[in-house]
């Protein structure tokens, strides 16, 4: 595992903060889709917040629910196929149920979003140059002549090697990795205050995942940025992010500053993800654990806990879990979680059972 990196250092004035409140705050957020065999309800009651130069890692199996969060705040669901509920302020500016227009013009300058795959999420046809340069002018009164410097200056600030000449190459003709630092540089012309990367290294070499990485904290550090981290990879957030959250069925089972997440989990789900993660800090004497069985159909979410078929504590409560939602709540110092375990059985299982196989 990654040391977490607390301090993030600006090479530039920061963004004035605003009035206290964080810039993002999601508030018993709902994301349904209607379909043939029922309500898909891939997001459910979910809240969260992020700050101004702080990085927020989501973090979950797929189906989960993250990146439908992701594209509900960017507010890029097709219209009509999700009822959306809840509260989504972006520095105040509710986008729940906002125009269209409106959205589309906060949308690539107060925040952006770096898509899993840029090889789908780019035009085939047009040259990487050119999609960086309508994506600037959309929000510049520029020409294309000064709007094309600024897409061979964000190429080259990104590590793409001879910019100039490479402004005009198509998508297909990058690698994977340049790929992806042509989508963040896309993402970052026009300087947003919000930035999400949905699995930013997913199909990365290790080498190239470190680099974009890389990339991504020192970009923020100079823009003060807001930053949500969506993976399946607890080594990317614990690189990255200031606090996590894990999603389970659609809803938040635990949430925390990294390092608390790291070193005290108190959700079974949350130890079946570290549990099934390889470590390369320290030799490891048991074999890795995934976390048995699947994922919930989110039509038909379990009663109680949605965790309680994969869960081996789920019967140490009565009936609780199979039959009551337990509430997302607060167990001390802004550590989050939803779980029935009592406190003193939450420590004896972490330090009985769990640390020691990690």
């Amino acid at each position: 595992m990654t040391q977490h990196e607390d301090s993030l250092g600006g090479a530039t004035p920061p963004r004035p903060a605003s009035s206290g409140a964080p810039f993002l705050q999601v508030r018993e957020l709902r994301v349904h889709f209607p379909t043939d065999d029922g309500v898909v309800k891939s997001v459910d009651d979910l809240s969260f917040s992020v700050d101004r130069g702080k990085t927020l890692g989501i973090v979950g199996e797929s189906g989960s629910g993250k990146s439908v969060t992701s594209l509900s705040i960017m507010g890029l669901h097709k219209a009509g196929t999700a009822r959306i509920s809840g509260e989504i302020l972006l520095d105040g500016q509710n986008l729940v149920g906002m125009a269209p227009d409106r959205v589309r013009q906060l949308r690539g300058k107060r925040m952006a979003m770096i898509f899993q795959d840029p090889l789908s999420a780019m035009h085939p046809f047009y040259t990487v140059g050119s999609q960086i340069v309508e994506a600037y002018r959309i929000h510049n009164k520029v020409t294309k002549a000064v709007a094309r410097k600024h897409a061979v200056d964000l190429l080259d600030r990104v590590g793409i090697p001879n910019p100039k000449s490479r402004v005009d190459d198509y998508p297909h003709q990058f690698s994977g990795g340049m790929r992806q630092r042509a989508m963040i540089a896309m993402a970052l012309s026009c300087d947003p205050e919000l930035l999400i990367a949905d699995e930013p290294t997913t199909a990365l070499d290790v080498t190239v995942q470190a680099q974009i990485l890389d990339l991504i904290r020192d970009l923020q550090a100079e823009f003060n940025s807001a930053v949500i981290i969506i993976t399946h990879d607890l080594g990317v957030v614990a690189e990255l992010a200031d606090d996590i959250m894990v999603m389970y069925a659609g809803r938040a089972v635990e949430y925390s500053s990294a390092p608390d997440i790291f070193n005290s989990p108190q959700h079974p789900y949350t130890w079946g993800l570290l549990g099934s993660m390889p470590r390369l800090d320290r030799e490891r004497t048991e074999r890795l654990q995934p976390i048995k069985g699947t994922p919930p159909s989110l039509i038909n979410v379990p009663e109680g806990c949605p965790f309680n078929p994969r869960c081996a504590y789920a019967g140490t409560n009565g009936d609780l879990s199979f039959t009551l939602r337990p509430e997302f709540r607060d167990v001390g110092g802004g550590h989050h979680i939803a779980c029935h375990l009592g406190a003193e059985d939450r420590l004896r299982i972490w330090e009985t059972e769990i640390r020691p196989k990690l």
